[in-house]
């Protein structure tokens, strides 16, 4: 048996974590490899659907729980982009760009992998209120029973319990809609390894089709407040396809909301990852990527809090900061960038063989657009971000 990081109390937890999406389930595991006795809470039944586009990018699949197997249903060599239906162009790959996957199937194998690290899990067990006291943390659970545990781990998603405790700001909201749509062998077979964006009509908006397996993942995401525009959007854009004829398995929605800098990553004994920390790209609102990242951040900062080790919540906000928070500040620049100018990424990405190489390994994991904008191409970056003309 390995030596334990965190002392043993049958009354108490080391590490409490709260939801079991991506953040969740990596922060339990990495919490749980390093000896500590861990809680892993999820208020709905396992496994529950999630409104997600299910796109794995290179930065998910290296932060995945060690030896972790991906449920794919698809890998995309092909993009077709379109400007609201127009200007239609389509770029081919020789080696895949990403993988695509359902969020339910994903996240009932992370946290199988959470509980084979020595986790526990309880699903259908909503955490209702939140505290702290000279021992620890206490979680209320919804029929009154109370969890203890030395530290806490909120990544209970973008409307978070314990995000609001920590006293996380966020700034900018999404609304995003989605359906999942069953199709026919021969429209199935048409969409295998082939995704499309559409750069949509809304300042800031596009929309996207992912094949999975028998089903195509539409949806769309603008921002909160023009929810009526939203969905004309994505009843307009399911119909362009000739995708209406089919009746959708499922409808839904959600809000995305990403945090303002500088906001804080904990208080007290309690941490914040992923949705609930608002970490996510802003100009592309992918959040898987920074959901397990910030997840195994989260959970060997706990480890290191509940055995005692000081200091430990702030090296936490400063890996963040240094990392997601670095890539979050470009993301910004780059979303404000496309609002202006949605027709200049159109053509650069689709035209200029420079700026598809970017984007590509930008998506393999291999770069970031924030490394690219510093280091490569800082012309674009003044012509693009700035919004003048290179020099």
């Amino acid at each position: 048996m390995r030596p334990r990081a965190c002392s043993y109390d049958p009354n108490m937890y080391d590490v409490a974590v709260v939801g079991a999406g991506p953040a969740g389930c990596t922060a339990a595991w990495a919490a749980a490899s390093a000896g500590c006795r861990v809680l892993l809470l999820e208020k709905a039944a396992m496994p529950r659907y999630k409104t997600c586009g299910g796109g794995i990018v290179g930065a998910s699949a290296r932060a995945l729980p060690t030896g972790l197997a991906l449920p794919l249903k698809d890998e995309v060599d092909t993009v077709e982009f379109t400007m609201n239906g127009r200007l239609r162009r389509v770029r081919r790959t020789t080696r895949p760009l990403f993988g695509l996957l359902n969020r339910a199937e994903f996240d009932a194998a992370l946290a199988q992998a959470a509980v084979a690290a020595g986790a526990t899990l309880r699903d259908g067990s909503a955490v209702q209120r939140v505290d702290e006291d000279d021992a620890g943390v206490r979680l209320r659970l919804a029929g009154g029973e109370m969890v203890r545990a030395r530290v806490a781990v909120g990544a209970d998603g973008s409307a978070s319990r314990l995000g609001a405790y920590v006293g996380v700001q966020l700034s900018e909201v999404d609304l995003g809609l989605e359906v999942e749509v069953p199709v026919p062998p021969d429209v199935a077979a048409a969409w295998r390894g082939r995704v499309l964006l559409d750069w949509g009509p809304l300042p800031g908006s596009y929309a996207w089709v992912f094949p999975k397996g028998d089903s195509l993942t539409v949806g769309v995401i603008s921002a909160r407040g023009e929810g009526e525009a939203t969905r004309r959007y994505l009843r307009d854009f399911v119909a362009r396809l000739n995708l209406h004829r089919f009746p959708p398995a499922r409808s839904s929605g959600h809000l995305t909301r990403c945090r303002q800098e500088g906001s804080p990553l904990s208080h007290g004994r309690v941490l914040v990852a992923g949705d609930a920390a608002g970490l996510l790209e802003p100009w592309t609102r992918e959040g898987i990527s920074y959901a397990l990242r910030s997840g195994r951040l989260a959970g060997e900062a706990a480890a290191r809090m509940a055995a005692g080790v000081p200091g430990a919540a702030g090296e936490y906000q400063a890996a963040v900061e240094a990392t997601l928070g670095r890539e979050m500040r470009v993301g910004r620049q780059l979303r404000q960038a496309f609002q202006r100018r949605p027709i200049a990424f159109h053509a650069a990405v689709t035209t200029v063989p420079a700026a598809w190489h970017v984007f590509c390994d930008a998506v393999r994991g291999q770069t970031t657009f924030a490394d690219v904008l510093r280091r490569r191409a800082p012309r674009l970056a003044l012509h693009l971000v700035g919004g003048g003309r290179p020099r």
